[in-house]
């Protein structure tokens, strides 16, 4: 019985989520890892995302005008300044992830964000907290792991295999990569060897 209700509710994302796909999302965003597997994709989770973000934007404001499916518990502003790999839809589907897009953000294939992470692209100006200070562009290496509750402030390029404590304010760049930072301002706490 389990086996029947597993494929009809497949079934109904599948449907559902071409028709969403089809007139809100650009197709590149729309293949990959989360939209195969079992009964050639049929039940895939990538279609309940889909399904999912499309109701909920059709009765929202949020999230709107991106062109890939984002969970409601996320927050993105500008997602046109987002480049990332389709096969990293995931990082858009995880509890309380605020992306401030106003510059742009690009996060490395195989990067891995946690919940409620911010990365926040341009600041208040101090003088004037009406106004924003010039975005700066945040660059997230391959395989870099941001944990839980972390934010990313502008301008941070971090390089490949970073991983960031979780909680970690990160002010400045690591681009040498392959080392764990943590704290606040996060600093490096260990390096990691080249894997081979």
């Amino acid at each position: 019985m389990k086996m029947i209700v597993t494929v009809v509710k497949g079934i109904w994302y599948y449907f559902w989520g071409h028709v969403f796909a089809w007139f809100l999302y650009d197709s590149m965003y729309i293949r990959g890892r989360w939209f195969a597997g079992k009964l050639n994709g049929l039940c895939s989770v990538g279609w309940q995302w889909v399904t999912h973000d499309a109701v909920s934007s059709l009765f929202s404001l949020n999230n709107k005008g991106a062109k890939f499916p984002i969970s409601q518990q996320c927050r993105v502003i500008n997602p046109q300044n987002i480049f990332f790999d389709p096969d990293d839809l995931n990082n858009f589907q995880s509890y309380g992830i605020y992306y401030q897009a106003l510059g742009k953000i690009v996060i490395g294939k195989g990067t891995y964000i946690g919940p409620n992470v911010g990365l926040i692209t341009s600041n208040h100006d101090l003088t004037n907290p009406d106004q924003h200070l010039e975005p700066k562009a945040i660059i997230l290496g391959e395989k870099c792991w941001i944990g839980i509750n972390s934010v990313i402030l502008p301008g941070v390029e971090l390089g490949a295999g970073t991983v960031v404590g979780a909680g970690s304010v990160v002010t400045k760049s690591f681009p040498e990569g392959r080392c764990v930072i943590a704290g606040s301002p996060a600093k490096i706490i260990r390096k990691m060897e080249r894997s081979k």
